[in-house]
């Protein structure tokens, strides 16, 4: 199925069966793209672990791939790199500068 192995945008899901959760993690980390994932479930306690498996740029659980100004936005893999918005975005364009005096 292309689209399970694609990055897909807009309304679309890629449904695939897999005997356990362990399996769905490693499914999911199979693909060569990590921007975000989703999980729906009542048992967020076990979302929240399950989240820390997934190798992705962000995890939202019970709602849709969404941005905030306040928190971190980004893929890994071949999703990109790198953090947009919050402070970590802000530093990207930010050019430090080492002043260094000897012996002062």
């Amino acid at each position: 199925m292309p689209a399970f192995d694609e990055e897909t945008f807009g309304l679309v899901a890629a449904l695939t069966r897999v005997p356990d959760i362990d399996s769905a993690v490693r499914a999911a980390n199979a693909s060569q793209f990590g921007l975000s994932g989703n999980l729906w479930t009542r048992d967020v306690g076990l979302a929240r672990k399950v989240a820390r498996d997934l190798y992705t740029g962000g995890v939202f659980i019970n709602g849709v791939t969404a941005s905030d100004p306040r928190v971190p936005v980004g893929g890994v893999k071949n999703s990109g790199y790198g953090r947009e918005l919050s402070h970590f975005g802000a530093h990207a364009f930010v050019n430090a500068q080492t002043v260094w005096i000897e012996n002062a």
